[in-house]
């Protein structure tokens, strides 16, 4: 368990994982342990590397199955172990119909009738949602599980095959970029006229636990979110502050943010 001054450096409800992270680094370092993570997402990876950076008997590699991945495995292991290539064990699971209403679904679609099958959201990487179907990255362990059952996806009938990662084809997202203009730069201000929604209708997803700001669950509407910050609601989507642009003669914030599509 680490010292009371590593918990300094995170939140109090990052506890858990950085317990878990620490015992991972420790078991590499003291242990000779080599270690393959399920996937993280982007803020377990900067606190399993501030982790691991304190100390320099161990290394880590992170691999998402392409270089621009936002959710990736890690592999710890001691410093004088090459680790370069050390398989990430990371598969892509095509998804694929003959239903023309293929083309109709979305990654929150692809996302929940796997997620339905009982698998774990951290045994899936990044999904690649294209018109004729998605692919989307797994972990090897459970590949073969969900091509064997995953069967339909939102009311359309689908088939999956495991295919190489050099089959990947990389469907890269789209931000629609737009100017807001906000009384502060709370949370339930931003995301309600992100979102077009009324402050009291944001307000009900963010107190239930079903918004996240850079990944981490925020249950406080007062929240400040800042520039570079990545907010998604549940069922609503997500957006990125890409800027802060001033504020106007009547006292409002300009904020420029990108929503996800």
């Amino acid at each position: 368990m680490p010292n009371s001054e590593v918990y300094e450096h995170f939140r109090p409800d990052e506890k858990g994982f950085v317990d878990r992270a620490w015992e991972w680094v420790e078991r590499a370092a003291e242990l000779h342990e080599v270690r393959r993570t399920d996937f993280l997402d982007p803020r377990q990876a900067h606190i399993l590397s501030a982790l691991a950076g304190r100390n320099r008997d161990v290394a880590v590699r992170f691999d998402g199955g392409y270089p621009e991945a936002e959710r990736k495995r890690a592999i710890l292991a001691p410093d004088y172990r090459p680790i370069e290539h050390e398989d990430a064990g990371i598969v892509v699971l095509t998804i694929s119909s003959a239903d023309r209403k293929i083309g109709e679904l979305d990654h929150g679609d692809y996302l929940g009738a796997i997620l339905g099958l009982g698998v774990k959201r951290d045994k899936i990487g990044d999904l690649h949602v294209s018109e004729d179907g998605c692919q989307a990255l797994v972990a090897e362990e459970i590949a073969d599980f969900l091509r064997i059952h995953l069967k339909q996806a939102h009311r359309v009938k689908v088939s999956a095959d495991i295919a190489p990662l050099s089959e990947l084809k990389v469907v890269r997202p789209v931000l629609e970029e737009t100017v807001i203009s906000v009384a502060s730069m709370r949370l339930d201000g931003v995301a309600s006229d992100a979102f077009r929604l009324s402050r009291a209708k944001i307000m009900a997803p963010i107190r239930a636990g079903r918004c996240r700001v850079n990944w981490k669950t925020e249950e406080d509407p007062s929240a400040v979110v800042r520039e570079g910050d990545i907010v998604s609601v549940q069922g609503m989507g997500r957006f990125k502050v890409l800027a802060v642009d001033g504020v106007s003669k009547s006292g409002r914030i300009r904020v420029r943010i990108g929503k996800f599509v």
